[in-house]
Parts: structure tokens; sequence; C-alpha cells
């Protein structure tokens, strides 16, 4: 009870910062981002979009993967008609497709950039049984497997340009609240909506992907950890937002629920705010494996504080994104990913 009183009220937490926190806000310590090179994952609208606009405003060249180019291109332009001196490149990116990531890893290598920070914001909420054309089930193949497969290809270039540059570089995961409601095996129910239609849950499956997003932090952190590389990375909850996450599903039912939780809603500067200060706030350097949530330190759920899963989920996301064609996933079966190596 008293934590809803203060998300309602903006009652700023440790780090100076609340849920009626803005984007531009969070920034306004980092004005100068001109030697920060980012790529940020869905950003054609919503969220993402504004995080963008923001990293732009403060100064940072911003790569924006899409698979809507078009959006993407209308994103761009509508932040350089705001922030003219801004450096925008708009590559192709299709998350749910382990081929066009791997293309995507390759195209931005031949640019020969720097890069900073990596921003793993898009999300998808499938609510029809999908499944990718890896096999996956559409809403874990996007929301959290290519972002795996991406954070892998992209992390050698993080920790050589952290090395030349001596600025620490930051991944930052998007994910949710929602990430508690998933409880049980992960990788047999993966298995499950992969193979039977019959399975399927949308809210469940939406749950599963962002619970992992968590999970690869988790993980992720601690090998970074072991390797010494001047690298974090973080999981962030936006807090709850009307964007085009929705988009399938408009109409009087959604507007009027959404009506009805006015009150706990978030604008998009202020749902961009967490993302935007965990990516950029002086205070978050060195900080890694955390979860957070209106812009200060949160508890995730027990199964998302499991380092045990999290490495099972680790080794299994190896084995689903491997080229190895011998290593083939069987999420009901025991496996051992090391096999393969």
């Amino acid at each position: 009870m008293l934590e809803t009183v203060k998300y309602l009220i903006g009652s700023r937490g440790a780090s100076g910062f609340g849920s009626k926190s803005t984007a531009d806000e969070v920034t306004e310590t980092c004005h100068d981002l001109r030697s920060i090179t980012a790529i940020i994952t869905g950003a054609t609208s919503g969220i993402g979009a504004e995080t963008a606009r923001v990293l732009a405003k403060r100064g940072a060249r911003l790569v924006l993967p899409a698979r809507n180019l078009k959006a993407a291109e209308e994103v761009k332009a509508r932040i350089v008609k705001e922030f003219p001196n801004s450096e925008i490149i708009v590559m192709a990116l299709d998350l749910s497709s382990l081929s066009s990531v791997r293309k995507f890893g390759s195209d931005f290598e031949s640019l020969n950039l720097p890069l900073n920070l990596l921003i793993n914001n898009a999300g998808k909420f499938t609510h029809e049984h999908a499944i990718s054309e890896d096999g996956i089930e559409m809403t874990f193949a996007t929301n959290y497997l290519g972002h795996f497969l991406l954070t892998k290809l992209l992390l050698n270039k993080m920790i050589d340009t952290a090395k030349q540059t001596g600025v620490q570089g930051r991944i930052v995961n998007v994910s949710s609240s929602i990430n508690g409601w998933f409880s049980g095996n992960m990788i047999r129910y993966l298995g499950q909506i992969s193979r039977n239609k019959s399975q399927y849950d949308a809210t469940c499956a939406y749950a599963l992907s962002k619970l992992a997003n968590v999970l690869h932090i988790k993980e992720l952190a601690q090998r970074l950890k072991e390797m010494g590389a001047n690298v974090t990375i973080n999981c962030v909850h936006p807090g709850i937002v009307k964007t085009r996450l929705t988009r399938e599903r408009e109409g009087f039912f959604t507007d009027l629920v959404f009506f009805v939780a006015s009150r706990l809603l978030k604008t998009i500067p202020q749902a961009a705010s967490t993302t935007c200060y965990v990516a950029t706030h002086p205070t978050v350097e060195n900080v890694s494996g955390k979860y957070f949530a209106d812009c200060n330190e949160s508890r995730t759920s027990k199964l998302g504080s499991s380092p045990s899963e999290a490495s099972r989920l680790w080794a299994a996301s190896e084995i689903m994104v491997s080229a190895n064609p011998k290593a083939v996933f069987d999420p009901l079966n025991a496996f051992d990913y090391h096999k393969y190596n």
C-alpha cells in the first residue's frame, strides 16, 4: 500500500527521482553525450522514440535498427527537425529473425563505429499464436532471443570501445514488472508453446519473455565481472503506459480500461525516464546486474533473482542461437550445451 501511495504522488527515491520524473529531467546532468554512440531497438514509437529523442538532445550519436524502416526514418526526421545537429543512422533489423540479427551485427561492424550504449527496448505482445522462422514462439523470439543474440554479437565491440575510450559501456534491457507473473519451468513452457498452439497464453508468453530479459542481465553481469570488462548491464521496468504495444487491441474496451486506470499510467516521457536514467546517469556507474523501477533500484521476482535459472536459460539460449547444426534445442528433454562447443 505504501509503495502504491509513493508511486501515485511521485515520491522521489534515493536517486532523487521517482515515478513522475521525465527522461528530460533525469538526463539534465548528462547534457553532453557527444562522445557516446548508442543503439536503441524499438525506437519507432513510444518509449523507444522518446528515449532516442532525449539522447539525441544530449548529443549522442544514434543507431536505430528497425523492421519498419519508413517509421524509423520518420522518427529520425522529427528528431533532426528538433535538434538539427543530431547524427542518426537507420538500419534494418527484424529481431524475430536470427539471420536478420546476424546481418545487422555484420552491417554495424562494417560502419567501424564505437559502441558505448545498447538499449534493448523493442517489445512485442503477440495476441495470436505465431512461430518465428527459427521455430521459436514469436513473443519470446522478438522480446528476448533476438536481443540475446544482438547483445552477444555486439559485446566485443562494446568492450573494445570501453578500453579505448575509458568510458564505461552500458547495456539496458527493458523488461516489465509482469515478469513476476510467470512461474514454473521456463524452458519446458517455451517448448510447449513453440510446438503446440493449444498451450499458448498470450499474457503468460509475454511474462516469460520479460522474465528472460531479467535473467539475461543476471548472468551476463556476472560474466562481465569475471572478464574484467568495463561494461555493465541492468534491467528496467518503465511503468504502465499506453503505447503501440496495445495496437492489436485498439478499440472501446482497451480505451475504457486505460481511462479507468489513468491515475496509474505514466506519460511516455515519464515511462522513458528509467531507461534514460540507467543508460546515462553518473550514479549508475559500476552498477550491474540490477533491476530498476521509477529510476531507483528495485526487487524482481524470486525466479528472476535465481542464478541457477539464469545460467540454465543462458545455456538454452546459446543452443537456440547457435549456427552449429548439431546444437538442436530440445526443451522437453535434457540438454548440455557444452558438448556442442
